[in-house]
């Protein structure tokens, strides 16, 4: 991403990382310890090149961007924030990318914002009526903020595990004590209630105007297909998946070329 700057949305601040002009499309990144928004999307912003202007923010409580007073987080905060971080920008009308929680808050804030949301790609992602708290995700979300943890995160993320080199592991363990504080208080045991305020009732999905794209790992332990995806197929209005075989729960890293691809056609398409 080519530029940094902090937005007040709702009298707090919030990092955002921006790259490129022409359509605006909101980025949003999953709930992994250590993730911000620069991290998650830097490398597909580049590849993408400058057709769109991305717009890829550290949600409340993760990377520079603090939870609100009071606050814990959680699918509403995500929700409005990210609405009211479009509307500061001046962005009438935007596609929303999500990864895991990422997706959840897109799903939710089209069907928020049914006259401003035009594209929804939601990317191994939670939100469907009843999912569980996978075993994966509940020691992701518990990860220490060391090596070991950063190494068994990043082990459950992917499916090839030669991707979990020294240098990522040292990256996302540096990642995961810079933000250590304010994530402590985000997803506390008991977890599932976590994953469970991450899912979005039949009635909220069925407002959701948008054509909608998921991309899929077919081996994602994290979020499993069929616990996270299948069951959007039948809530969705204008719904299509693509399943990625040999893929974990990051297909931006684990097929960055294939991803890149359904990305940009999908936002090239008409709504």
């Amino acid at each position: 991403m080519t530029a940094s700057r902090t937005v007040t949305v709702g009298g707090s601040p919030v990092h955002v990382m921006e790259s490129g002009t022409g359509p605006a499309v909101l980025m949003l990144h999953g709930s992994g310890p250590g993730t911000t928004g620069s991290g998650a999307w830097a490398a597909t912003a580049q590849a993408l090149g400058t057709s769109w202007h991305l717009v890829a923010p550290d949600q409340a409580g993760f990377g520079r961007t603090p939870l609100p007073a009071g606050s814990r987080g959680g699918l509403r905060l995500w929700t409005e924030q990210a609405a009211g971080l479009m509307d500061a920008l001046g962005a009438e009308r935007y596609a929303v990318v999500g990864h895991s929680m990422g997706g959840a808050v897109a799903l939710a804030l089209a069907a928020a914002r049914p006259r401003q949301v035009t594209h929804v790609v939601a990317v191994s992602t939670m939100g469907a009526p009843g999912a569980p708290l996978s075993a994966d995700l509940d020691a992701i979300w518990a990860a220490p903020a060391d090596p070991a943890g950063a190494r068994d995160m990043l082990s459950r993320l992917v499916l090839d595990q030669a991707l979990v080199t020294e240098s990522a592991v040292a990256a996302r363990a540096a990642a995961m004590r810079a933000g250590a504080a304010a994530y402590a208080s985000l997803f506390p045991p008991p977890r599932a209630r976590w994953a469970d305020d991450l899912t979005l009732p039949a009635r909220t999905l069925a407002e959701v105007r948008a054509p909608v794209l998921l991309i899929h790992g077919a081996e994602d332990r994290v979020t499993p297909l069929r616990t996270a995806a299948l069951p959007l197929l039948e809530h969705l209005a204008d719904v299509r998946l693509h399943v990625l075989g040999r893929c974990g729960h990051v297909p931006a890293l684990e097929h960055p070329h294939d991803f890149r691809r359904l990305l940009s056609c999908f936002l090239e398409r008409g709504p």
